[in-house]
Order: structure tokens, then sequence, then C-alpha cells
């Protein structure tokens, strides 16, 4: 029987998850694996609000496991893994180094830190020959972490798009089956604990944004760091937008897409409309969902929960088995500095369709000048809709259109005339 000591950095309602399924799974986890797992030191901010806490939970964490010095855990000899669970940037991503500096494996969930600062914690893992991996920091229990490092390793990944943030998904889905608007959603959200009271990070994108970061790394072999990716949050969508899409066939989801051709890279994460037969579509709820296309593994994708205690707590948990079992660590295959990987070129002016809403005057010849806008720049339309007029004698004239570069589409939004018409919504769709 192999014995492991432990250590946490944190002991939220992840650790708290953790610690629970380390002694639910104690006795198959030894038979199974021949691993006996002990958690030594656990960091918290206060022990006394820790332990009155961990009490209202029903976790027995005994007090003499409880620090409040970060040191316990990082620099404690018999400790070689250490699961962080702090959350943010720092001090999480200081302690993590220590604990790598210490030769100490470190498994984290933490995609802040990571992102940010992970060509530091790979150096120190590198350096003393620790190991560290991170498979619940994207998509929760959904391992596109290790598809991606293992089974498609071979593979030449050009595209990864996937729906990697479960509260805009919850959000979105209400929005699109209950015909509510965005602020009421989010409000019984908030109500609910399914969106923070400060739902800022998820709903700007930049969640999806540090895992995107990640993946792209990951899939594409060179670094992508988290300043290039384009963002754009669901704050201004509308029901009325999510009713128009579906008339025409679409179904709106924040969509984190990573796409490599050549050395020509682009990464983004906005609203996007799906054709609603995709299957990333059908996501709905909390759910995540990653899709990935490669020259030889060619289309597939992997669902699952995203978020919360239980399905992260079995990420983590097979991480711990994982890094106790493993004979040597594995890092990534690319060069990870700080920097973007230098042969890559990124791009912000991509292919895409574009929704396009526009209140426009009722009156002859508006739409030809309108069109006429489109065919200054090359971008031709799919498929158009008109909406009757309202009280102030204006129409909805709604436009999906061919693939096109992102700027000509922009240029053609600029040429539109504010006296005839006015740009109310362009959102970008994903065939």
């Amino acid at each position: 029987m192999k014995k492991i000591e432990i250590g946490f950095l944190g002991c939220g309602n992840i650790g708290g998850g953790v610690w629970r399924m380390l002694c639910d799974m104690h006795r198959e986890i030894e038979n199974r694996d021949g691993l006996s797992i002990h958690v030594k030191r656990v960091l918290v901010k206060d022990v006394a609000e820790a332990l009155a806490l961990n009490a209202s939970k029903g976790l027995e964490v005994p007090e003499e496991v409880l620090t409040e010095n970060a040191a316990d855990v990082t620099d404690d000899q018999d400790i070689s893994i250490v699961c962080e669970f702090m959350g943010g940037e720092q001090p999480a991503a200081r302690f993590m180094t220590r604990a790598l500096e210490n030769g100490k494996t470190v498994i984290t969930a933490n995609k802040v830190a990571l992102a940010l600062n992970w060509a530091q914690l790979q150096a120190a893992a590198e350096k003393s020959g620790a190991g560290l991996w991170y498979e619940a920091s994207v998509g929760g229990v959904i391992p596109v972490i290790r598809v991606l490092t293992t089974n498609l390793e071979a593979d030449r990944i050009d595209r990864v798009m996937g729906i990697i943030n479960g509260t805009t998904n919850y959000i979105l889905t209400r929005m699109t089956k209950e015909g509510k608007d965005y602020a009421e959603v989010l409000s019984e959200a908030q109500r609910l604990g399914l969106a923070e009271p400060n739902p800022e990070a998820d709903v700007e994108g930049m969640d999806a944004g540090y895992k995107l970061s990640i993946l792209a790394s990951l899939a594409f072999h060179g670094r992508v760091t988290y300043q290039r990716i384009y963002r754009e949050g669901i704050t201004d969508i509308s029901a009325t937008d999510i009713s128009f899409g579906r008339e025409m066939g679409y179904t709106l989801k924040l969509l984190a897409i990573a796409k490599k051709d050549g050395n020509v890279v682009e990464c983004r994460v906005h609203p996007t409309f799906l054709p609603s037969d995709h299957p990333l579509a059908m996501v709905d709820g909390s759910l995540n969902a990653i899709f990935i296309h490669g020259d030889y593994c060619r289309d597939m994708m992997l669902q699952g929960r995203g978020a919360g205690e239980k399905p992260t707590s079995s990420a983590i948990c097979g991480d711990i088995v994982s890094a106790a079992l493993s004979l040597k660590p594995q890092y990534p295959s690319f060069k990870n500095t700080p920097e973007d990987c230098e042969s890559f070129e990124f791009t912000d002016n991509w292919q895409t369709s574009a929704y396009i809403r526009l209140s426009a005057r009722d009156e002859k010849g508006v739409l030809t000048r309108v069109a006429g806008c489109f065919a200054q720049e090359d971008v031709s339309i799919a498929s158009m809709m008109q909406k009757n007029a309202s009280d102030d004698g204006r129409v909805q004239l709604i436009f999906i259109t061919h693939p096109a570069p992102e700027q000509a589409i922009r240029r053609a939004i600029a040429h539109f005339d504010g006296s005839i018409c006015r740009l109310e919504t362009m959102i970008r769709v994903e065939e």
C-alpha cells in the first residue's frame, strides 16, 4: 500500500467537496489503486470560522489539521501533493509556486492563476521535478485536458469551440425557453446561487477567456495568452434577438472559439448564433460542452458538468490518484513562456457570418441602400427577415450574412446612414 500525504490550500466549497469525496472513496481507492491518501494540513483564513463553517456543512475536519500559515502546507516535508482551492490569481499562484519549488506536485482547478502564471508555475515544476495537474480548470468534470494532452497529442487540432461557462449557458437557456430578459434571469440565477453576487467574470466572458487560453495553448501546441482572447459578454443580449434568431433557425450560446490555419490563430469569446440542430446548440442549462476538430480525429464533442462541488471534486480527486500513480511528471509539449508563441500570427479579421438587426424607416429605397452598404464591402446576404412597423413608424430588418471577414462586416455597418436606419444588434454566427 502506497501512503500519500497531501495538503490543501483553502477549504471552501470545492476543498470541502474533495475532503468529503476522499473520505467517502477512501476504501475503494485503497482497493482499486493501492493508495492510502491522508490529508495532513489544510490552510484556512481563520481556524475558528472554518471549524464553525465545516460543522454547519457536516464536514468533519479535525482542528489540528487546520492552519493559518501557508508554509505549514507548502514547506512540510511529509506532504507530497498540494491541492489549491483558494481561487483568484494571488496569493494562490504564489503559494503554488512555493510548493512546486519545494518539489511538491500541485493540483488546481484555478483557471485564473493558471492562465496568468502558467509559465512561472511550469518552470518551477520542471526545475524541481514536480507535477502540475489542472484537469478541473476547464470544463469541470469533462476530461478535455487529458484528451488534448494524451489521446489527441499526436493529432493536428485546428478548431476548438465550446460552452465553457455554466452560468451564462443557464441564463441564455432560460432566456431562450421562457422569453425573459437578461436582467430578470440573472436576478433569479443569483437568488438560486447559480450566479455570483458580482457576476462580471462570467457574464462578461472573462471566465471563458481564461479557460480558452488554456485550451488553445494545449490544442495548438503553443502559448496563447489571455490577453490575446477577444471577448464580448452577454449583458447586451435581448430576448428580442434570441426570438428573432430562433425564427431563422438559430440558437444563441456564449461560445469560446479557437481556430488555427497554418500559423494564423484566432481566439475569441462572444455570443454566437448556432444552427439549432448543431450539437452545441442542444447543450442547455449549466452544462458545458467542447467541440474539437482535428485532421485525423475529425469531429468530436465532450459534454458534462462544468462546475459545482461534486463534478469538480471528481476531477480533482482523479488528478490526485493519477499524480500519485504517475512514475514521472508530464508537461505540455510546447515551449511555455509568459509571451505568446512567437510562430503564431494572431488575427482579429476572422471569417464569420453575422446576424444584424436594424431599426429602419418604413419607406421605399431603404432596403436598397442598406444592401448597397453590404455590397460595398463584398458582404453578401444569406437571408433576411422584416418585422412590421412599430408605433414610431420604423421596421425591424434582420439579416444573416454569408461568411465574410470580420473587419469587412464592421466596415459595412459603419456605412449605414443613421438618418434612415440604426444598428440595434450584431451577433456572430457559426455554421
